[in-house]
């Protein structure tokens, strides 16, 4: 059972679905491993290929070994449009302790809906 600290570094997407018709969306993604949430900032008017480079700990207690990020595009005058989801397991990065930039898909209904690129750290506690 791992224990530690998982560091996610979120650093892009590319061909997001474009939820906006008259201007370019304002991505951000929101990261959850268990019951700890983080969310990124907006990428404002970045369209379907935001850039993030932000970095986010999420505690690792138990055998969970799925990082789940939903994609959303923020509206300011409605509800904030679903873009897709893209679950990362994390079985590999708690063996290896650090994976580089990954580019995983983005996923809606079961299609593919572009592509975000991670980073990932663990620093097990001993």
């Amino acid at each position: 059972m791992p224990r530690g600290t998982l560091e996610v570094i979120l650093v892009s997407a590319k061909n997001l679905p474009n939820a906006d018709f008259l201007k370019k969306m304002d991505p951000y993604v929101v990261l959850t491993y268990r019951t700890q949430e983080h969310k990124s900032s907006v990428a404002e008017g970045a369209g379907s290929d935001p850039i993030w480079n932000e970095s986010f700990l999420f505690t690792v207690s138990d055998n969970v070994s799925e990082l789940k990020l939903r994609f959303m595009d923020k509206d300011d005058f409605s509800d904030d449009d679903y873009l897709g989801e893209t679950n990362i397991f994390l079985e590999p990065v708690f063996y290896e302790k650090s994976i580089g930039e990954t580019v995983y898909n983005v996923v809606k209904e079961e299609k593919y809906f572009g592509e975000v690129k991670v980073a990932l750290q663990f620093h097990p506690q001993w």
